[in-house]
């Protein structure tokens, strides 16, 4: 099979996947991509969500989809409900936290009892942003990462200034910061926007939460902080917020919940609590990234 055919047999399956989603799509630029949105939230048919561009569109696409176009025939997606009803019961953050102590208990056990039992086992690749390049973990510091305590983000100094916020960050090109030449917008047939990561399936890979915990976080932060899902590409979450925490200590509180949720915005960006912190205090825009 020639490059042009497994080019073009890529191009079918990606038509396919879009012929079987089952919610509308809207095509704009990402310029226009927030007004397009509030549009869309003012007909009063949906819950609009942008979904960035066309390989994030696809990203979240081909999950939903792989199981009708597929002839080795998957497993169909968790239904709705049942991810809506797992949501409903969850304490958030203290049941995310609960849960992801857990799996980190449960990793570490595998990993020992497969070293004893073949000492030269594959490990998983860890990637780690480091002065904004990606550096992969040698087996021994995955390993000895693995098996360490969970660490504690530092607290940091508050910052004289805040970093500007991102916004609407998956309507952009990450590196040049221009608006995308074309951005997607699902309406998903509900009146409860929450419930938005339930229709998409979106999450549960890597150490992204799965769907009932966004759905718990951001149900959380609409009550407390007016927070509205605005858009959610392969791998990132923009949210809007109508209040932002008014006291440091309750900004350094929230930045603490948001680390539970989403470590990577730290670990992997901010740096502190009080740096994520001074954001909340500035921003009406929060962002999340999972790698």
């Amino acid at each position: 099979m020639t490059a042009e055919d497994t080019s073009r047999e890529a191009q079918e399956r990606r038509q396919e996947a879009l012929e079987h989603f089952p919610f509308r799509l809207f095509e704009t630029t990402g310029k226009n991509a927030l007004a397009k949105w509030r549009e869309l939230k003012s007909s009063g048919e949906g819950a609009p969500v942008i979904l960035g561009g066309s390989e994030d569109l696809h990203s979240i696409v081909d999950p939903i989809t792989s199981f009708a176009i597929d002839a080795t025939d998957p497993p169909s997606p968790q239904p709705v409900r049942e991810i809506l009803a797992a949501a409903s019961g969850i304490r958030f953050p203290d049941d995310l936290a609960k849960h992801k102590k857990a799996e980190q208990k449960a990793a570490l056990e595998q990993l020992k009892a497969g070293l004893a039992a073949n000492p030269d086992m594959p490990v998983p690749q860890i990637n780690k942003i480091e002065n904004g390049k990606t550096r992969t973990y040698s087996r021994e510091e995955t390993i000895a990462l693995m098996e360490s305590d969970p660490h504690e983000p530092a607290l940091g100094e508050w910052p004289v200034s805040p970093i500007p916020s991102l916004g609407l960050s998956i309507a952009r090109d990450l590196l040049s910061k221009k608006p995308l030449p074309r951005v997607y917008i699902a309406l998903v047939p509900t009146d409860d926007w929450t419930s938005i990561p339930a229709y998409l399936r979106w999450g549960g890979w890597n150490d992204c939460p799965a769907p009932e915990y966004h759905i718990a976080a951001l149900r959380r932060w609409r009550d407390l902080y007016g927070a509205e899902l605005v858009g959610m590409s392969a791998d990132t979450i923009n949210v809007r917020v109508a209040r932002r925490p008014g006291t440091r200590e309750e900004a350094l509180a929230l930045a603490r919940e948001q680390y539970i949720y989403c470590e990577d915005i730290v670990d992997q960006g901010i740096g502190t609590y009080s740096a994520l912190a001074a954001d909340l205090m500035a921003n009406d825009w929060w962002y999340f990234w999972w790698d």
